[in-house]
């Protein structure tokens, strides 16, 4: 007897001695009861999780931090997939010995060394059980078994297969890297996924997503859920409104969760998978650079998803110096131009702050510190009419008054199709650095100022004579720039609507390499291949003749500066600096149009007829914006395969526009010099009619008969029957031969009707008489067969005798427009 109670003494003590962290707990299924408290060392052998669902696809209990292992989360953790969908103490994680409380008075809390950190507000009401429930919904439930808290409701940055998310709901990302976090509610009618600046900053909404699905419901959007491999939503009536499906898997068993990272996305999940990290391809948003962080404030992001500095702080390595907006210590502030073609992701979402004039918006942006940059939309075309200021704190819109502010900033968007915003970031002022500081030894040391300055104001004075002497010097020996052509220049220069980005001449030099790669020759000078500091590839044209040159050079900058088109190249920069002249304008890979229709080497590659049709198309598109889109009807008056160029895509865009004439609206004619291309110029120019717009549709259809036949207007080598193409082209439409007019080289197997009706619009767009050519908007219909082409009358033989006497006796390389080469521009 004595032996047995020793026995069991020796058994009592080994058991009072085991460490409390071994001493493992068991699991519950399904429900928990009051009277249970614990920390996550009582469930160590189970990984801290205490309640399993029935199905045991989800467990609730304590899972470790993960930047410190001894730190723990209350969550509810999918475990196949060891995914955490929900957690309670979120930023406030708690030791291994730190208990949950569920106590016998039905209240349900979470301590950390005595103090609360998480509880669950019941509005006073009692639990009388938990439960995890199979979908991974943990509830609480009253006396009367109704549910009176549910984790479902109260969702984090997490959504699961059939859980309900409604008005008044909102999805949390955690914080970004720049401390950003992410927003996702319902709300007016739509699904909003917005960033958490001081003022929210919308930048999607599946209202406006195009690939989501549109149901024969009505009214607005209350609810939505995953369901299946879709996310459904739905109006107060529970009508299905719209479906987005995000995968192809149709299991009906699956489930999936949606979640907010703090990358800017919402990415799904199958969890069934077992793969924590494998996120399926569909996003949302579907554009990287549409996000608000794609890349760090101020920079540009471009579609690739590269992240490029702004011109505008290439040389103060994209800060702007300004770390509190409203601290005025550190100097004043100035604003500087950041280019054009550049979106923000919010504009399209957010309401107007205020209604003011255009004046009034600069001036709230100038006046309010925290204002930092500055977004200037001028579409200068009569259908759009639109001039918009917009500003990181304060954005106007000219026609409504509409003044836009913000409080924070992201990234930039580049667009391919220009969004016609010109864009000033406000930095700290360089010189303005050492303003206010020093104040005590300024005083000490004010007679040695003195000094300084009055040798300074000597020394200017002799170097001022002594500049005035060798430039009366200089006088004798070369005639200077007119003065009223200077001043006539920087006015229209420094008055234009639309300023492009400013180059020095040291800044192009340096982007071209000293001007090393020559791209071109043009009438007026050379273009070079140029890179500048943010790694946009620019075409740097370089004005070498110094009267005309210069008069082209303000067309250019005037016209191009101020319109924006998909169709038509644009123009980034400038230089006007002494006698420099330089336009630099976008550079286009595939280069010119005739170098891909005039091919010496018929064996060498040629564009086929889908994207030479498309090439003339979007001529014609850039055409009809410049002579009926724009407040001044704007004709190029230079049209030819060297003024169509292409982008990587085989993407045409008119370019050149130093021959360009404006028009007012009420102008149809105007009389001026002879300008452009032999080859291309209509009779009326010939003739010392009026000018109009139907030139450039003369010179079009020239354009649109080359990409067909693949041969020049005039070619000795052929026969005198076929050497004056368009008269050529004419006879064998009455002939009814139109196939004989092809490039024998093109495959049009499957396209005649296109082909044909391109023919009959270039004969249409080459009529002798200028009141039987359509205008460049027709032409479009046309080519888009929109409009039937009927068949184009005959030509009189008009054309040919011009060009037989006008144009043979020069030599035909049908390239330039020189004035050297052939004097049809005359004086400008």
């Amino acid at each position: 007897m004595a032996t047995r109670n020793f026995i069991l003494l020796i058994v009592f003590i080994s058991v009072s001695l085991v460490p409390e962290t071994c001493m493992a707990t068991v699991q519950s299924m399904g429900k928990l009861f009051p009277g249970f408290q614990g920390s996550q060392k009582n469930w160590i052998d189970n990984d801290g999780l205490f309640l399993l669902s029935n199905n045991s696809n989800f467990a609730f209990g304590f899972q470790t931090t993960k930047n410190d292992v001894t730190l723990f989360l209350l969550v509810i953790k999918h475990m196949s997939s060891s995914t955490i969908i929900w957690t309670a103490n979120k930023g406030l994680p708690v030791a291994n010995s730190d208990n949950f409380v569920f106590n016998q008075e039905g209240k349900v809390f979470l301590q950390k060394g005595g103090r609360l950190v998480w509880t669950l507000d019941t509005g006073g009401q009692l639990v009388s059980a938990m439960e995890l429930q199979d979908l991974g919904n943990l509830v609480f439930l009253g006396n009367d078994n109704r549910i009176i808290w549910q984790s479902f409701s109260h969702p984090q940055d997490t959504l699961l297969s059939n859980q309900d998310f409604t008005e008044g709901m909102t999805l949390v990302s955690d914080p970004s890297a720049n401390n950003l976090s992410y927003f996702l509610e319902i709300k007016s009618g739509d699904m909003i996924l917005s960033a958490g600046f001081p003022t929210p900053q919308p930048y999607w909404s599946m209202g406006r997503d195009e690939r989501k699905t549109v149901n024969k419901g009505s009214g607005k959007a209350v609810l939505a859920s995953l369901s299946g491999n879709s996310w459904r939503f739905y109006d107060h009536n529970k009508a299905l409104l719209w479906q987005f499906i995000f995968s192809d898997n149709t299991d009906q068993n699956a489930t999936w969760s949606a979640v907010l990272a703090n990358d800017e996305f919402i990415s799904f999940y199958n969890l069934q998978n077992g793969e924590p990290n494998s996120a399926l391809n569909t996003k949302i948003p579907n554009d990287a650079c549409s996000t608000p962080e794609p890349c760090d404030a101020n920079y540009i992001c471009s579609g690739t998803n590269k992240c490029q500095c702004p011109l505008a702080l290439g040389r103060r390595n994209c800060e702007t110096g300004i770390v509190s907006p409203c601290d005025h210590s550190k100097g004043s502030t100035e604003l500087v131009n950041n280019g054009d073609g550049l979106n923000y992701f919010a504009l399209g979402f957010v309401p107007p702050t205020s209604k003011t004039d255009l004046n009034g918006c600069k001036g709230a942006c100038v006046g309010n510190c925290s204002c930092l940059a500055l977004f200037l939309l001028m579409l200068m075309c009569r259908k759009i009419r639109v001039t918009v200021y917009v500003t990181i704190y304060g954005f106007f819109h000219n026609n409504s008054g509409n003044c836009f502010l913000f409080g924070r900033i992201g990234s930039f968007q580049s667009t391919n199709q220009g969004s016609g915003f010109v864009s000033y970031i406000k930095v700290l002022n360089e010189g303005s650095a050492t303003n206010g500081r020093g104040s005590g030894s300024s005083q000490k040391h004010f007679p040695v100022v003195v000094i300084i300055v009055i040798s300074t104001v000597v020394l200017v004075v002799v170097l001022s004579l002594f500049y005035v002497a060798i430039s009366n010097f200089r006088k004798k020996r070369k005639l200077p720039e007119s003065p009223h052509e200077t001043s006539e220049e920087d006015y229209i220069l420094e008055n234009l609507s639309v300023m492009p980005a400013r180059f020095s001449y040291k800044d192009l030099q340096t982007a071209t390499n000293n001007f090393s790669v020559k791209l071109g020759q043009g009438g007026f000078g050379s273009i070079y291949q140029g890179v500048i500091l943010d790694g946009t590839r620019l075409a740097v044209k370089k004005l070498e003749g110094i009267g005309q040159g210069q008069k082209e050079f303000r067309a250019e900058v005037s016209t191009i500066g101020s319109i924006h088109h998909h169709h038509l190249v644009r123009l980034r920069g400038f230089c006007a600096e002494g006698t420099h002249r330089l336009l630099a304008y976008e550079f286009m890979a595939k280069g010119s149009l005739d170098k891909w229709i005039f091919k010496k080497n018929e064996d060498g590659f040629l564009v086929d007829w889908d994207t030479g049709f498309n090439i003339a198309l979007g001529t014609a598109k850039g055409l009809a914006y410049l002579h009926e889109d724009c407040d001044a009807k704007i004709v190029h008056c230079d049209i030819k395969p060297e003024n169509v160029l292409l982008d990587d895509n085989f993407l045409a865009k008119v370019s050149d526009f130093g021959l360009a004439k404006l028009m007012t609206r009420e102008q149809s004619h105007v009389f001026t010099t002879l300008r452009g291309t032999r080859g291309y110029l209509a009779p009326e120019w010939i003739t010392n009619y009026a000018l109009s717009e139907k030139c450039d549709v003369y010179s079009y259809g020239m354009v649109l008969l080359k990409i067909i036949a693949g041969r020049k207007n005039f070619d000795p080598r052929e026969s005198s029957e076929k050497n004056h193409f368009p008269s050529y082209a004419f006879k064998m439409m009455e002939e009814g031969k139109l196939g004989d007019i092809l490039d024998s080289r093109l495959n049009i197997s499957d396209h005649y009707d296109k082909v044909y009706t391109a023919i009959k619009v270039a004969l249409w767009c080459i009529q002798e008489d200028m009141y039987l050519r359509p205008s460049m908007a027709k032409v479009v219909k046309m080519l888009e067969g929109l409009c039937p082409v009927p068949q184009p009358p005959t030509s009189s033989p008009l054309d040919a005798r011009l060009y037989s006497s006008f144009f043979r006796p020069i030599r035909e390389d049908d390239t330039s427009s020189s004035p050297s080469a052939a004097r049809l521009s005359g004086p400008r």
